[in-house]
């Protein structure tokens, strides 16, 4: 079997688990023989950036969907006439995920920021690393319930503003914690 079909196998299995296969599931998926085989391999895969390990130790994905080309831009305005080159090519990964052990994805329920683009049932990428700034979607916990708004701050006072007029902003009477950084929207059609 060669590497490529190794990788294929390894990618299949995340898409299916929704998690990297352990040491002992790659063995006996890729029928090696011995844990030292699947050892061997994992490195050749971390040098080639299609795997990583996180500070645990465990097996991360890094290109695991492999290289999309981007072959140019589109108008959105008045139309054009189009032209198509290859102009590179990125991995998902690289386009949305800058910090991938502090990165995780929700799954949104209700409208309250339908104004900024983000509907029920779309999945947000979060960062918990990165530190909120003025206009920052966030994921927030106020005073025992979790929320995503825009983070605001005017002088010493913070609260959280929805995307949506029948919602009223929210001003912590308690606590407000700030657990991570909305990155990125990913929607399906």
């Amino acid at each position: 079997m060669s590497k490529e079909e190794y990788k294929n196998k390894i990618g299949k299995f995340y898409q299916k688990h929704k998690r990297m296969p352990s040491y002992s599931e790659i063995m006996s998926l890729l029928n090696f023989k011995s844990k030292n085989s699947v050892y061997e391999l994992v490195n050749k895969l971390r040098k080639e950036n299609f795997l990583d390990k996180d500070e645990k130790g465990k097996l991360i994905p890094k290109k695991i969907f492999g290289n999309t080309k981007i072959l140019g831009t589109v108008e959105a305005g008045f139309p054009s006439p189009a032209e198509e080159e290859l102009a590179d090519t990125i991995t998902l990964d690289e386009f949305l995920i800058p910090n991938k052990e502090a990165t995780y994805i929700l799954k949104v329920s209700g409208d309250s920021m339908k104004d900024a683009g983000i509907m029920e049932d779309d999945m947000v990428i979060v960062d918990r690393s990165a530190k909120p700034k003025n206009g920052d979607i966030v994921i927030a916990e106020v005073d025992g319930n979790w929320t995503m708004k825009f983070f605001i701050k005017k002088g010493n006072k913070i609260y959280l503003k929805a995307a949506n007029k029948k919602y009223k902003d929210i001003l912590p009477e308690e606590e407000l914690k700030i657990a991570a950084v909305v990155k990125s929207v990913i929607r399906k059609y």
